[in-house]
């Protein structure tokens, strides 16, 4: 009997032994099956050009099929609590943008995850803008020019956003604060449809991203000002707004994620691999002809401190906004 109890605990030690080698061997043999690379809006919009750049790339680096899934709604909500709630092995990804981990948490009055602790950042992509556009048919090719030409319209100037409580939406409403105007919010679900309404002239106005440069381009939206630190490298005769009101800001990041609990070692092959398509002249070179983005290529540590300082600057806005939702 004793004999039977001893080779049961010798038995029951050997099998635990074997588990802390069992999470580095499979991290070794990862990726061994296709991967999905969730994207919070639909097609055409910056982060599915990031995405769709960033996940033929990663095929093949990676060797195996970095497959893109649109997973639309409540302003990236849904893909992000899919990824949240994905098996963490490395095979279901994120491709988020910054408002879904710096603004919802603020607007949402019950999210069914917690974007800075149910995802974890990989690494950070690309960074961009967004350039306030009007339609043709609006009289003004300024920033002073909109702003009179808002304070006269009535019933208020029509503008689009990417939803309610999207960044789009923000940067508006900062503006509108700043210049002291009134303007009419209408929401779509993403900022291709909110372009699409605009040019259509549904709406006369709206922050666009880099996926509208085309549409800059032929005249169908004319871009009066940009919302970033500095002027923008694709349209340097743009002025900033905050050339005109001080402190204003909106500068955009997307950065690749992964549910919490994420083996390490898997963790850091993807890491290492985002990082050396951003030291790629082509892959640079495609993030800036097919979305007007730029490579964002900062350290763990960096990308960690910019979500949390976007996550206080934004916090204070949507309070003094008062924006809430469901």
């Amino acid at each position: 009997m004793r004999h039977l109890v001893l080779r049961a605990t010798l038995l029951a030690l050997a099998a635990l032994a074997t588990l802390p080698t069992a999470l580095p061997a499979a991290a070794q043999d990862y990726p061994n099956r296709a991967i999905r690379l969730l994207v919070p809006i639909p097609p055409g919009g910056a982060p599915d050009i990031a995405a769709r750049l960033l996940g033929n790339a990663l095929t093949g680096a990676l060797g195996q099929p970095v497959v893109v899934e649109n997973r639309t709604g409540a302003n990236g909500n849904i893909a992000a609590d899919a990824a949240a709630k994905a098996v963490p092995d490395g095979y279901t990804l994120l491709l988020g943008a910054d408002s879904g981990f710096v603004i919802n948490p603020h607007v949402y009055a019950k999210l069914t995850f917690d974007p800075l602790k149910d995802l974890i950042p990989v690494a950070s992509v690309a960074t961009n803008q967004f350039m306030l556009a009007v339609h043709p048919s609006v009289p003004a090719k300024t920033l002073k020019e909109f702003v009179d030409y808002a304070r006269k319209t009535e019933p208020p100037l029509a503008y689009a956003s990417g939803g309610n409580g999207s960044q789009h939406q923000l940067a508006m409403e900062m503006l509108r604060q700043r210049a002291d105007i009134k303007l009419l919010h209408v929401p779509f679900r993403g900022g291709a449809p909110a372009a699409t309404a605009t040019i259509a002239g549904e709406t006369k106005a709206l922050f666009a991203g880099a996926s509208s440069t085309g549409q800059f381009d032929s005249g169908h939206l004319r871009p009066i000002a940009s919302s970033g630190k500095q002027r923008s490298k694709r349209f340097p005769d743009v002025p900033t707004i905050g050339e005109t009101y001080p402190g204003y800001s909106v500068d955009i990041w997307l950065g690749l994620f992964a549910p919490a609990g994420t083996p390490e070692p898997i963790v850091t092959r993807l890491r290492t691999e985002v990082k050396k398509l951003l030291a790629s002249e082509e892959f640079v070179s495609k993030l800036r002809v097919s979305g007007s983005l730029e490579p964002l290529d900062l350290s763990p540590q960096e990308f960690s401190d910019l979500i949390r300082s976007d996550y206080e600057k934004y916090g204070a806005l949507v309070k003094s906004i008062g924006i809430k939702l469901d």
